[in-house]
């Protein structure tokens, strides 16, 4: 005779089949350990220590860069101010040559007011003044060399009487040659009789002086 559970039974197996899956726990995930690093693992720390070096390194050299760029540019500063200031200062030091122009034949000196009062100023205050009497003369013949240098004394002679001291003046010429402009017109023979007024404003330096000792 078979006996056939009532509903009430069926009832009761279930739940407790149930409670008995419930009561088994549940497995844990499962975890690769081979990727497993300790937060203060010594390579960790490390690998940090790296980059903070690498950042620094980074920052220093980029400051590095700007220091060298300022330097540079402050240096092509300098020097161009020091270009600018040899510079004033070769004009500041630089000869002035005046020309005295003269008649035919003739040694007087005749400069006006104005040229004459800046002339006079300029050789004052010049250690040398230095006077080149030129003729309009095609030969080095006694002529031309007695008027070219009565043209170069007559202009001393007027300078030491304006009051430039006459120990600080020389005089030279030349009989012919060294023409300022075509000596076959009238007008080139008229500049070409002059003297040439060289001012000085610092000393010149003596090649001589300057040269060293021979053995």
């Amino acid at each position: 005779m078979t006996t056939h559970p009532t509903p009430r039974t069926a009832l009761t197996l279930a739940s407790l089949a149930l409670l008995g899956a419930c009561s088994s726990p549940p497995k844990p995930p499962t975890v690769d350990e081979s990727q497993k690093r300790p937060a203060n693992a010594l390579m960790a720390i490390e690998l940090q220590v790296c980059k903070n070096d690498l950042q620094n390194t980074r920052i220093q050299a980029n400051e590095s860069i700007r220091l060298a760029e300022t330097t540079t540019a402050t240096l092509a500063h300098m020097a161009a101010r020091q270009q600018l200031i040899a510079s004033i200062q070769e004009k500041a030091q630089a000869n002035s040559v005046r020309i005295v122009h003269f008649g035919f034949n003739s040694t007087r000196v005749s400069i006006p007011t104005e040229e004459a009062s800046a002339l006079v100023e300029e050789a004052k205050a010049a250690p040398l003044v230095v006077l080149r009497g030129r003729t309009d003369g095609t030969t080095d013949s006694s002529a031309e060399s007695r008027i070219a240098q009565a043209r170069a004394n007559a202009v001393r002679d007027y300078l030491i009487a304006a009051g430039v001291d006459a120990a600080r003046i020389r005089t030279t010429h030349q009989p012919s040659g060294d023409h300022l402009a075509d000596n076959t017109s009238l007008r080139g023979r008229n500049l070409n009789r002059r003297v040439e007024i060289e001012v000085y404003r610092v000393p010149p330096v003596s090649v001589q002086a300057s040269a060293p000792p021979q053995p």
